[in-house]
């Protein structure tokens, strides 16, 4: 959503009483803004920003925060770009007893979060900012100190530009750490490695691919709890040097740890004998997303389309709740999804599928389904209102770059009133025009239930037939 300083303000002038804020993937929020909730709402126990685009117009919000101001649990400021006002962060921190979260943006220095993390031991979950600095032997100290005294900590996120010799200060906590976020600190394989292998209680782990196949057998042989795996590109243009990330990595953690139960993966490689090696080991799968960067790319070995990988994993996880699908695929994988995945509730497809066919077995199979997301498929307008009714029943459709037209947009949109059928142009070239013909293609369509009928606050691109 676009949320704006007036927004901000009726919130700090109308909510007084306001116990917890929270914008995720939020555009138009100012500092400025954000200093008018600090300053009005006097018993805010959560401020949390997730991944929003912040103006940074007052330097000093933070001290908007009444001297008297101690009921904060949760504060995260990750996403701001801005520097902060140290001083004042560390007297909110120090007088607020009860925080548990506070995840910091990269402009707090290493000296400073030292500082923070003696004011606040009691923390549970902790977003580090930049965790870099001039190496000095009296700040590894210090920080070493600070981690030290943490006993509760039980998350870690946000390492930004680490510097691997500060990475030792961390050990002290690796042990009680149930969740680690390395997805943007661009450490080395053997770096990694030495910091997770420490973390034996861990049960989520997100990180970069640079951790490579050896990287993730450390996990598979030291994280026996895992329960969550999310490995992410650091290169998805293909510019830099390829890592050694491929289906063995994979394999290692899927086979080594009993309750892993979900799964995103991005990698360039795999094989449908990988793919039916981790439905053999992990029927308990409820969520499984895999990206091979490349589009349409086969099983690397013998060159199949991985309908045989893919069907295996619908197949023996019976509690799959989310799917994502990469690399070369046929019909026959849809019809596998269709009549076998039975708790699949989110599907994402792209570059998959032959014909009409594929979404035909999707839509009338897969029977508690709630989100399907598609682009760049041979999908088009005949499987849609075939299908109408299995709409009504679903959250959403989405779907981009497929082979669909104006006039069955249209027809969907007549025949089922209680959904909102949006055509999207995001490009600007569609000139929109009640009397364009139906054999018109269209881009994007979005397709989700509602009780209140046509919104009014869509944005100049969405025409809402």
């Amino acid at each position: 959503m676009v949320v704006d300083d007036e927004v901000l303000e009726m919130i700090g002038r109308r909510f007084r009483n306001l116990r917890v804020l929270g914008f995720s993937s939020c555009e138009g929020l100012s500092t400025a803004g954000l200093a008018t909730v600090a300053a009005n709402c006097r018993y805010l126990r959560e401020l949390d920003l997730q991944e929003n685009e912040v103006e940074d117009n007052c330097c000093h919000w933070l001290s908007h925060f009444p001297e008297t101001f101690t009921s904060l649990v949760v504060l995260n400021i990750a996403c701001l770009e801005g520097e902060v006002n140290m001083s004042v962060l560390e007297r909110l921190v120090s007088r607020c007893p009860n925080l548990r979260t506070l995840r910091l943006n990269h402009a707090v220095p290493l000296d400073r979060l030292a500082n923070i993390l003696q004011k606040a031991p009691q923390l549970v979950d902790l977003g580090t900012g930049r965790f870099a600095a001039d190496a000095g032997p009296e700040l590894y100290a210090k920080l070493h100190s600070a981690f030290t005294g943490c006993k509760s900590l039980r998350s870690l996120s946000g390492i930004w530009e680490a510097v691997p010799s500060y990475l030792p200060t961390l050990y002290s906590v690796c042990a009680g750490l149930t969740s680690l976020n390395l997805s943007y600190a661009n450490l080395q394989n053997s770096e990694i490695t030495k910091l997770v292998s420490q973390c034996k209680n861990l049960q989520r782990l997100w990180v970069m691919d640079l951790i490579e196949d050896t990287g993730l057998e450390a996990v598979a042989s030291s994280c026996k709890h895992l329960q969550e795996l999310r490995v992410f590109p650091s290169d998805p243009y293909g510019a830099a040097q390829p890592v050694a990330l491929t289906e063995r990595g994979l394999v290692a953690v899927c086979t080594s740890c009993p309750h892993l139960h979900s799964v995103l993966y991005f990698c360039r490689q795999m094989t449908n004998s990988a793919l039916e090696t981790i439905a053999n080991h992990r029927p308990n799968l409820i969520r499984f997303r895999l990206c091979i960067i490349d589009p349409c790319t086969p099983d690397y070995l013998t060159f199949q389309p991985f309908d045989a990988g893919f069907t295996a994993i619908v197949e023996s996880c019976k509690n799959l709740r989310r799917l994502s699908l990469s690399g070369l695929l046929t019909d026959r994988v849809f019809k596998s999804i269709g009549a076998s995945a039975d708790c699949l509730e989110m599907l994402s497809i792209a570059f998959a599928g032959d014909s009409d066919a594929g979404l035909h077995y999707i839509l009338s199979g897969c029977k508690s389904m709630r989100k399907l997301e598609i682009r760049d498929c041979p999908f088009g307008d005949k499987p849609l209102l075939a299908n109408a009714e299995k709409l009504e029943t679903m959250r959403s459709l989405w779907m981009s770059s497929c082979n669909l037209t104006l006039g069955a947009c249209r027809t969907l949109a007549r025949r089922m009133p209680r959904l909102n059928v949006e055509v999207i142009d995001e490009s600007g070239g569609l000139k929109w025009d009640p009397s364009m013909p139906d054999d018109f293609p269209v881009e994007k369509l979005y397709v989700y239930r509602t009780l209140a009928g046509r919104r009014s606050d869509s944005p100049s691109f969405v025409y809402t037939l």
